[in-house]
C-alpha cells in the first residue's frame, strides 16, 4: 500500500499535511460564519470552500499524473495563456472581498476566478525552463535580464489591477527561483537594491547614507563599470519616481500603509482591520475561547474573517497554541519543500519545486504578518486555509506538481 502511494505521491507525508491543513480550514470558514447576526454569504462559505476542496483534490489526483518533462514542455504555452488572462482581466475583471477596488477576477456567472493565482504556477514553470538550462551562474546583473522580464510582465499587469499583494508573491517567487538556480548573493542584492532605495527615498538622509553605502558595496564586490552605473542610476531613479508611484496609489492603499506605521491615526477607517485583529488575537489568551465561539468575531467587529483574517480567528479561537501549532505545520511543509527541491538532480525539478516554496512562504509571512501589524494589510490569502476556490485549486494544482517530482525522483 505504501508502495503504491510512493508511485503517486513522492511525499505522502507532505500530502497528509495540507489535506489535514485545508480540512481545518474548511472548519475554520465554518466557523468565521458563525455570527450573532447572520451574514448569508459568510455562512454558507465554508459549503463552498468544501466543494472547491473536493474540485482540489481531484486536479490533485490527476497532476500526479503528469510527468515533470511534460511540465517543461508546456511552461511556453501556460506562460503565454497566464499573461493573455492577467490581459483580459484588465478589461472583463472585477474586484471581491476586500479587493472591491480592483479588477482582480473574472467572473464566469456560477464561479469566479482569479487568474493571477494560475499565472504564478506558469511563470514558476517558465522561469525554471530558463534558469534550468544554465550551464553556470552569470557573472553580471546583465546576465538576469531573461529570468526578471518572464516575472516582470505578469508582475506589472498584477499592478495594474491592482493587486500589489499578489504582486509582491511574483516578486518572492523571483528571489526564490534565483537563488535556488545559483545565482551570487551579490547579484541579486544589486538587482532588488532599488526596490530598498525606493522605500528609503522617504527620508532622505537614509537615502543618501544608502546611495553611499550601495557605491562601497559596488566598489568591494568588483561589479563592472556598466553594471554599477547601472544599479547607482536604477535606484536614484527609484528614489524619483517615489512620491509621483505613492500619488498614483488608490486611496486605500495609502491609507493601509500608513496604519501600518500608525494604526491609531484612523482607528474608525484604515486602521480598523488591523485593530480588531490584534484584539482578537490578543483576547485569545493561550488556549482560546473556543471552536465557534470567538466574541470579536461573532460580534462581526472582524472585518473579512474567512478570507485575508482567518489567522486572527484561530488566534482568538485556539490561542497561543493554535496559532503555534499552525505555524509548526506551515513550517514543516515548507521543510518537506526544500528537502524535495535538495535531492533533485534535474535543474527544472528543483526551480519548480522551491519557486512553489517561494510563493507559499511569502503567503504565510505576509498574511500572518498583517493580522498582527509586523506587515501592511494587502489582502493576501492564507493558504489552505483563508476562503477562496482559485488560490485552493492553484496551490493543490503546485502540490500536485511537486509530488510528482517527488515520485520521479532518480528515474530519470
Amino acid at each position: 500500500m505504501i508502495g503504491r502511494l510512493r508511485n503517486l505521491f513522492g511525499d505522502p507525508v507532505l500530502a497528509v499535511l495540507v489535506v489535514g491543513l485545508s480540512l481545518f480550514g474548511v472548519a475554520m470558514v465554518y466557523s468565521a460564519g458563525q455570527l450573532d447576526v447572520p451574514d448569508p454569504g459568510v455562512a454558507g462559505a465554508w459549503k463552498m470552500q468544501l466543494l472547491w476542496l473536493g474540485v482540489s483534490v481531484t486536479s490533485l489526483l490527476v497532476m500526479v499524473h503528469i510527468q515533470t518533462r511534460w511540465l517543461e514542455w508546456v511552461a511556453v504555452p501556460a506562460y503565454i495563456a497566464g499573461i493573455a488572462l492577467l490581459a483580459a482581466t484588465l478589461v472583463i475583471g472585477t474586484g471581491l472581498g476586500t479587493a472591491r477596488g480592483t479588477k482582480s477576477w473574472i467572473d464566469l456567472g456560477p464561479v469566479m476566478f482569479q487568474p493571477a493565482q494560475f499565472a504564478n504556477l506558469a511563470t514558476i514553470l517558465m522561469l525554471a525552463r530558463v534558469l534550468g538550462r544554465w550551464r553556470e551562474p552569470p557573472r553580471s546583473v546583465w546576465g538576469l535580464w531573461a529570468p526578471v522580464a518572464i516575472v516582470a510582465l505578469p508582475m506589472a499587469l498584477v499592478m495594474l489591477q491592482p493587486d500589489l499583494g499578489t504582486a509582491m508573491v511574483f516578486g518572492a517567487l523571483l528571489v526564490a527561483a534565483l537563488y535556488w538556480a545559483g545565482t551570487p548573493i551579490g547579484l541579486m542584492f544589486m538587482l532588488l537594491s532599488p526596490v530598498i532605495g525606493l522605500f528609503l527615498s522617504f527620508h532622505s538622509l537614509l537615502f543618501s547614507i544608502y546611495i553611499v553605502a550601495l557605491i562601497v558595496f559596488l566598489r568591494f564586490y568588483r561589479a563592472y563599470l556598466g553594471e554599477s552605473v547601472a544599479v547607482i542610476g536604477a535606484n536614484l531613479a527609484a528614489g524619483a519616481i517615489a512620491l509621483p508611484l505613492w500619488n498614483s496609489l488608490e486611496p486605500y492603499q495609502r491609507a493601509r500603509l500608513l496604519v501600518f506605521l500608525d494604526p491609531g491615526m484612523d482607528p474608525r477607517g484604515a486602521g480598523w482591520h488591523l485593530i480588531q485583529s490584534r484584539v482578537a488575537i490578543g483576547s485569545g489568551g493561550l488556549f482560546g475561547k473556543g471552536f465557534t465561539l470567538g466574541t470579536q468575531k461573532r460580534l462581526a467587529f472582524l472585518p473579512e474573517q474567512h478570507t485575508d483574517f482567518i489567522f486572527s480567528v484561530i488566534g482568538e479561537e485556539f490561542g497561543f497554541i493554535g496559532t503555534v501549532a499552525v505555524l509548526v505545520v506551515f513550517g514543516l511543509i515548507l521543510w518537506r519543500l526544500t528537502r524535495i527541491a535538495e535531492r533533485q538532480g534535474d535543474p527544472f525539478a528543483g526551480i519548480v519545486v522551491f519557486g512553489i516554496f517561494g510563493v507559499w512562504f511569502a503567503h504565510v509571512m505576509v498574511n500572518v504578518g498583517m493580522t498582527i501589524g509586523l506587515m501592511p494589510i494587502t489582502g493576501i490569502p492564507l493558504p489552505f486555509l483563508s476562503y477562496g476556490g482559485s488560490f485552493l485549486l492553484a496551490s493543490f494544482l503546485a502540490l500536485g506538481m511537486v509530488q510528482r517530482i517527488a515520485a520521479e525522483q532518480g528515474k530519470y
